[in-house]
């Protein structure tokens, strides 16, 4: 095996990853083999070991390294458990236990989703509901004073108490989505640690 096949081989196994990891992996082979030179192209690909291995070890180091940063954004975390997945895919533990897993996580971060979905949409309708009760209760000044007063009032409180709703399920996925990817980067250390021990 070359150098162009390896590299090949090796970009199918990482097609998977996110479109910026991904290319930061390509721009690392491709530089280890030009600091090896032509001269020792065979020698840096048995250091290297199969381009699978080699694209696990990344996967697994990647979800590794997102567990311990938090994510930034929303999109972030969702790449970082979708390279906590992949990771746990790489994780060299038994074929049906990893699917099993596998599926098990999946549906639990999906359940979870959409709770924090249905979360957030509550608390929009809440903090909706807050802004039609204050315009509500203006207009109701005019014909009952007590009344228009109580339906503004009521109409701020539920237009605060949403807007809370709304900035606790943005801190809830936040830290949910940082949770998920620590625990998949330790399903995938932990599959990666046994491996090393036989």
């Amino acid at each position: 095996m070359n150098k162009t096949e390896y590299m090949k081989t090796l970009a199918h196994s990482l097609r998977r990853l996110p479109k910026e990891d991904y290319d930061k992996a390509i721009d690392y082979f491709e530089e280890y083999f030009a600091d090896a030179g032509p001269e020792n192209e065979q020698q840096a690909i048995e250091d290297l070991g199969s381009p699978a291995d080699a694209a696990n070890e990344l996967i697994i180091n990647l979800a590794v390294k997102n567990a311990q940063e938090p994510p930034k954004t929303v999109k972030h975390g969702l790449s970082a458990i979708w390279i906590g997945i992949l990771g746990v895919c790489a994780a060299p533990i038994a074929l049906p236990l990893a699917f099993c897993l596998l599926a098990v996580i999946i549906c639990m971060i999906m359940v979870a989703l959409l709770f924090i979905l249905c979360l957030f949409l509550a608390a929009v309708a809440v903090a909706a509901s807050g802004i039609v009760g204050v315009f509500g209760g203006a207009v109701l000044l005019f014909s009952t004073f007590a009344d228009g007063l109580a339906t503004v009032g009521m109409g701020l409180f539920a237009l605060g108490a949403g807007l809370l709703l709304v900035y606790g399920a943005v801190i809830f996925c936040r830290w949910f989505l940082k949770r998920a990817s620590r625990s998949l980067a330790n399903i995938s250390k932990g599959g990666k640690k046994n491996e090393n021990n036989h």
